[in-house]
């Protein structure tokens, strides 16, 4: 791997060190949501070793939605680093872009793997990507950081860091066909504000397990939006912790799930400290036989975390048969002392009034669907505010549109 220090771009791969060694629904069913008692209380703590986890059967929580089958031996040890798959970070002027070893102190500071195939991620890589904004620091042009699979399995790690009172859009874009895992850390400084997009438009028998970590400072903001169209299997498992109050942090998702597709996306919001916000807002679409969407929204208010408001929504629209959503929201709360709390989930077909009222206007169905799906997306698209990659998703939406009456 390249060392690059103190340079607005960089190219490096990912994963050239082997891991560790190891330590029934109907084709017709749409939906299936329930509260989960445990979910924000993960089986085994967090943990940087391997070996603090077994391996995963299927039954277990926080892996009973993931067909463990499909991970190519993310989850059990068994599959060895290939590499080929690169990373290419271009940034402005005055960010640093280093690659750095194992020992480097800002690995891990946002959060601790909370499963197998996370802290097996953590274990196995040699380097990491650092892209650091300085103090005070406002960008106006995004950081953008590609990663590319060129048809390998790799583990890896990459930082993303805003010193106090900086201000930056990133942009993380996944294509290519890889076995990835893959842990992101996102340190916010007091006063901060980060938007981050990761876009997931791999090839279709990609493979991409990953946890991002985001540690909130004092007065500090991440807008955070996810997006998933590509991959055989995608889950990704967002996390946020605050440092200091006055914290905040909105998480988007959307995510467009094909025949035979497998998205799972688990959102975990530990409010562990006073006065501070969150809100969360992941949609998706579905179309084709097994597709199947997860989405697993977890908020915990620990009991000296008075004065928090927080808010968690998952949509989900299914426009064929043969598809699967599980919509788990989960609020658990320690402290009466809030401003505000709730969640909500919903999922459904295409509304037929929607459709008759603009089929009754001239508009032919194709092309009513194609508008009720817009729609239904647009607020989402429009929290990215980089244009170049909303005109990319736009076009994604109607390329998997056109698709489904190909």
């Amino acid at each position: 791997m390249a060392e690059a220090q103190n340079s607005p771009k960089s190219s490096t791969s990912l994963g050239q060190g082997a891991p560790p060694p190891v330590g029934s629904t109907t084709a017709g069913q749409i939906a299936v949501a329930a509260e989960s008692t445990v979910a924000t209380r993960m089986s085994a703590p967090p943990s940087f070793d391997v070996a603090d986890f077994p391996v995963p059967y299927g039954r277990e929580e926080e892996w009973r939605f993931t067909p463990l089958d499909r991970l190519r031996g993310l989850h059990d040890g068994t599959a060895s680093a290939t590499g080929g798959v690169k990373v290419d970070v271009q940034a402005p002027e005055g960010v640093r872009v280093e690659t750095v070893g194992r020992d480097d102190a800002r690995l891990g500071r946002a959060g601790a793997p909370v499963d197998r195939v996370a802290a097996q991620a953590y274990s196995a890589f040699e380097h990491a990507s650092v892209v650091t904004v300085p103090k005070e620091t406002v960008l106006t042009e995004p950081i953008r950081i590609a990663v590319h699979g060129e048809g390998g399995t790799a583990y890896g790690h990459q930082v993303i860091e805003l010193e106090a009172f900086a201000e930056a859009v990133v942009v993380i874009d996944h294509t290519g066909d890889a076995v990835l895992a893959a842990n992101v850390d996102y340190l916010i400084g007091d006063g901060a504000k980060l938007t981050v997009v990761s876009v997931q438009d791999w090839d279709d028998r990609a493979v991409h397990v990953g946890q991002h970590n985001a540690l909130i400072g004092r007065d500090a903001a991440l807008k955070s939006v996810v997006v998933t169209f590509g991959g055989d299997l995608v889950r990704l498992h967002p996390r946020v912790t605050y440092a200091g109050t006055g914290g905040e942090a909105e998480m988007f998702g959307l995510y467009f799930t094909d025949a035979g597709q497998h998205q799972e996306h688990r959102l975990f919001v530990d409010h562990n400290t006073p006065h501070c916000k969150s809100n969360v807002v992941y949609k998706g679409a579905l179309q084709g036989d097994d597709a199947h969407a997860v989405w697993i929204g977890d908020v915990l208010i620990e009991a000296k975390a008075e004065g928090t408001d927080t808010y968690e929504m998952n949509r989900n629209l299914v426009l064929t048969d043969g598809s699967r959503v599980d919509s788990v929201p989960n609020l658990e709360i320690e402290t009466g002392e809030i401003v505000g709390a709730g969640h909500a989930s919903a999922t459904g077909r295409f509304d037929d009034e929607q459709l008759f009222y603009l089929m009754a206007r001239g508009i032919p169905e194709y092309e009513a669907r194609r508008l009720v799906v817009r729609g239904f997306f647009a607020e989402l698209v429009q929290q990215i505010g980089v244009s170049d990659i909303e005109e990319r998703l736009l076009a994604r939406i109607e390329e998997e549109l056109e698709a489904s009456v190909a």
